[in-house]
């Protein structure tokens, strides 16, 4: 199989992490966006100015802290590959 451009050392941090599906809450009040774990497309509130000119993704898929994100797309591609479990979308705390 060809290399994919997307793939730069995430299974050293992703193999195995339960992630859900929900809409994006960012991490911390000092953070403004996330960024997909391998596109690096970005994700942000619903309620941004971004969000609203559809220049980021508003869902995707979230660890159960919600720290690390991965796009719909990109969660497909590699779920089996990096044994990626679907967990429920309730939040953890911190």
């Amino acid at each position: 199989m060809a290399e994919d451009w997307r793939e730069q050392g995430q299974e050293e941090y992703l193999r195995g992490l339960t992630f859900a599906k929900r809409k994006y809450k960012r991490y911390s009040e000092q953070w403004e966006h996330d960024h997909c774990e391998f596109c690096w497309s970005k994700f942000c509130e619903e309620s941004s100015k971004e969000a609203t000119r559809g220049g980021c993704f508003t869902d995707g898929y979230a660890t159960l802290d919600s720290y690390r994100w991965i796009c719909e797309t990109c969660f497909h591609d590699f779920r089996e590959k990096y044994r990626l479990k679907l967990g429920s979308p309730k939040l953890e705390t911190k």
